[in-house]
This record gives C-alpha cells, structure tokens and sequence, in this order.
C-alpha cells in the first residue's frame, strides 16, 4: 500500500523481520541435522524387524506390494494434483529470485543446479549407491537410502549376539533422534513464523495466498486418495464397507488423529483389527507393525505435492524424469520417516535433494 496509507513503521518492523530470519534459518540447520541418523536408524529397524525376507511367504510379499503400491500412488496423486493446480507458479514475478536470495546458496548456485537436472537414465543410475558414508556426508539420502535397505534386508538372514547388537545400536540412535525432533518441534512454530514473516515482509503477501493454496492442493489430494485407492482396497480387497470399517476403527483413527502419531495408535488399531475386524493374531502382530514403519501414504502425499510447489516457486522445471524421481524418492523417504510428529518435515530433505 503506497502513500499516505502506508502503515506507520512499516519500515522498521520490516527491517527487523528480515534481521530475525537467521533464526529461522538455523532451525532449517537443526532440522537437516537429524536427517542421516534418522533415516539410516528407523528404516534399518524397520526392514530388519520384518523376519527372514526367504521366508515372509505370501503374506509378507502381498503385504510390502501393498504398501509400496498404496505409497506410490498417494505419491503419484499428490504430484498429479500439484501438477495440475500450478501450484507455487502464481506467485509475483521475481519471487524466486528474492527466496534464493535469501536462502543458503546463491542465486547463481540454484541457476547452476536448475541447469544440471538429471536425466531419467541418470536418475537411476545414481540411485545406486557406490559409498553410503560419502552419501550420507554429502546429503546425497538417495542411494543411502538404497544401502540401508540392502544392509537391513540382510539383518533379516543373519542370527546370533551381533544382530541383537545392531539392533540395539539403531535402536538406540532412533530413540536419540526422536528425542531431538521433540526438542525442534517445540521450536518449530516460532521458527516457522519467523522464516514466514521475513520471507512475506521482503516479498509481500502473494505468498500467504500461493501457502493456502498449496495447503488446499494436500488435503484434496488426500482426500482424492483416501476416496480411490484405500476405499476400493477396502471394498474389492479387503470385502468390506466403508461404513464398517470406520465404524469399527474410529477409536484408532481419532487417536492418530489427535495425536498426529500411528506410533502412538498402534496398540489400539492392534485391539481393532483382531477384536472387531476379526484379523487374525498372526497377521495383525506383522501387517500393523510394519505398516507404522513403512506405509505412510499421507506423508506420501504431502512431499510430492511439496516439491512440485517449491519448484514452482524457485522457477525449477519439472519433466518426466523428475516426475518419476518424486515418486520413486517420496516412497523411500515416507517409509524412511517415523511415525511421530515432526518426522515427514524432515524426510520431505531427501525428495527436495532429488530434484
């Protein structure tokens, strides 16, 4: 607002906004922090914790092809609607600039890395890891990802004092990461109005309107899913209405819900699926358990439809390739992710370093 309009010490409170951002940026530092060890931890727990992958049999195989199918297409429908919604590309002219100019690397760096994006064959190349420290070192979670999987896939083969070792290693390193993300959680809405109210005093409120619309996009896009894919797994895979099924789970979801936690759920949905479902003893102890490590189809969701916007936002084109890399890194980072609070901020690192 121009002229005599203008609020009085506007001026000032701007200045002092954009002079608090450095706050806001370490907490992002604090954040980043935590990304290796609680990816390697949890996700190493989570496959060495499914049993001897030569013997999972048909449950064990139908049950990972369901989370890895169900992820995939949360992932794909957050990108899709994202996609399609332009979400991010409306914001004012010369937006982009000014967030890579505040952001930790130069406008020139982020020009560079927007003119190197990979192709689809080398996407998949570099999948691969070739040294997880160096990987872990240089931010690169990708292929760490991979090697973690490798490495907790032979967990499950091999037995004896070394195994319960390494188990009890990663558990304790999940436990401390789940600590510190306790710790930043209570940081994170002050250093998220932080890095907000700098990033709007020095660029103007287009942003607050591109934010809504970006949180608009998540919810339809998981409410899309929850309606398609999940309603007719229940209908034609499991055989059972909806209206049942939410009748007989609602004590567990309203407590994931309130609690925005399925670690925290899932002794109620364990009591659900054997009590009122009628899911056998054997099938709930592994499907459920399993399920709150590695099937997070909202997170799924959530991290898609984040990289789109931001790379709407930073002016970064997206092609097939990168399309596929979203996906194919949204279902290795949601499953990578903890099932508490605070911990799919953190994974989101690893689809955002993809692209």
């Amino acid at each position: 607002i121009g002229g005599s309009s203008r609020l009085t010490g506007a001026a000032e409170l701007r200045g002092v906004l954009v002079a608090l951002e450095p706050l806001g940026t370490v907490f992002i530092r604090l954040i980043t922090m935590v990304v290796v060890p609680l990816v390697v931890a949890s996700l190493f727990l989570g496959v060495a914790s499914l049993g001897d992958v030569r013997t999972l049999g048909r449950i064990g195989g139908k049950t990972l092809a369901y989370f890895a199918g169900t992820t995939a297409l949360a992932a794909t429908i957050g990108l899709a609607v994202a996609q399609a919604v332009h979400v991010g590309a409306g914001v004012a002219a010369g937006m982009g600039t000014t967030f890579a100019g505040s952001a930790s690397e130069p406008q020139a760096a982020v020009t560079s890395a927007v003119a190197k994006v990979p192709s689809l064959v080398q996407t998949f190349v570099e999948m691969i890891p070739q040294n997880p420290v160096a990987s872990a070192a240089q931010g690169d979670l990708l292929p760490l990802i991979i090697a973690v999987c490798i490495f907790g896939a032979a967990a499950t083969v091999v037995q004896g004092e070394g195994k319960q070792a390494l188990l009890r290693f990663f558990g304790g390193v999940n436990e401390l990461a789940m600590v510190v993300i306790r710790w930043l959680m209570w940081l994170a809405p002050y250093a998220v109005f932080v890095l907000i109210a700098a990033t709007v005093a020095r660029s103007g409120p287009e942003l607050l309107l591109s934010l809504a619309t970006y949180a608009l996009v998540v919810v339809a896009a998981m409410a899309i899913h929850v309606g398609t894919t999940l309603a007719l797994a229940l209908r034609f895979g499991a055989r059972i209405g909806v209206g049942s099924f939410v009748r007989a789970t609602s004590d567990a979801v309203a407590l994931a819900f309130s609690t925005a936690s399925s670690n925290v759920a899932l002794p109620v949905s364990l009591a659900a699926a054997r009590e009122r479902l009628g899911v056998s003893n054997e099938i709930a102890s592994f499907v459920l358990p399993a399920g709150v490590t590695l099937n997070k189809n909202g997170a799924a969701v959530y991290k898609a439809a984040t990289a789109v916007f931001l790379a709407n936002l930073y002016g970064v084109a997206l092609g097939p390739a990168q399309w596929v890399a979203i996906v194919l890194t949204t279902v290795m980072a949601s499953a990578a992710g903890a099932g508490v609070p605070g911990s799919s901020l953190v994974t989101t690192l690893i689809v955002l370093n993809a692209i």
